[in-house]
């Protein structure tokens, strides 16, 4: 995906999430994120917007937590939340492909990290909205287009967890595999060791476990939205991606 869809889908997600909040209403409970009311869920990714943002608009080469956000509730959380969605829209819409700051995981460019980061990250906030105002994720699920979901299993496997970060570990070599059954050349051979996983996108070799199912429902599962759609093989592998995978 190029950065211009990235955006426009940021754009899009953002939207939606705060739209599914005011319906939800701020003490609405998040049934995809157990311990958050929807005022959690805005105060969280209205301080992640602006966190993003400010690297983009400064051009800042280091890393610097992102900002508690402040003690707003009602009307108010929401209109701060789609302002600073906002501002991230069109900061990262006027950046120069050049763009030079601090970014997290490998990528083509600032510019291009950041765009696929925040829509990745929007749009799962959005299905944790729609799930407040009692939507099904596997419902929500048929909303994200397959090459999006796609992409975010790639962020996600090969990026995320390919960090010192990531604790999916085993005590010996072990293979993961994932499949999307609904586009072309969807694979992904996770090797799992006492090390981080190593990816590769691919269906090469024996797997000692596979998680597949259509792209969407993937995505959502593999970031703990959803159960996983379909586990053929040694169901523990499945049940340390569900114990260990969380990103913080």
């Amino acid at each position: 995906m190029e950065t211009a869809e990235f955006i426009r889908v940021l754009d899009q997600e953002g939207r939606s999430l705060a739209s599914a909040a005011a319906e939800a209403g701020p003490d609405a409970k998040v049934p995809t994120c157990p311990d958050w009311q929807v005022r959690d869920l805005l105060r969280h990714a209205g301080a992640v917007h602006r966190w993003a943002t400010s690297f983009v608009a400064e051009g800042d080469p280091s890393f610097r937590p992102f900002d508690e956000p402040p003690e707003l509730d009602g009307d108010a959380l929401l209109e701060w939340f789609r302002e600073g969605h906002l501002r991230l829209v069109g900061t990262l819409s006027c950046a120069p492909p050049d763009l030079r700051c601090w970014h997290f995981l490998p990528a083509p460019s600032a510019l291009a990290f950041w765009a696929r980061r925040q829509a990745h990250e929007t749009a799962v906030h959005r299905v944790d909205a729609e799930s407040a105002r009692g939507r099904a994720p596997e419902e929500i699920a048929r909303d994200i287009a397959v090459g999006f979901a796609a992409d975010g299993i790639d962020e996600l496997l090969r990026g995320f967890h390919g960090r010192e970060k990531s604790r999916v570990r085993t005590d010996g070599p072990r293979v993961l595999r994932v499949r999307a059954t609904d586009t072309a050349d969807a694979v992904w051979t996770v090797r799992l060791s006492s090390e981080p996983p190593v990816t590769e996108r691919n269906g090469e070799g024996d797997a000692d476990c596979e998680v597949s199912g259509p792209a969407a429902l993937l995505y959502l599962s593999l970031w703990n939205r959803l159960p996983l759609p379909a586990v053929t093989g040694d169901a523990a592998l499945a049940t340390l991606w569900r114990e260990k995978s969380a990103v913080n």
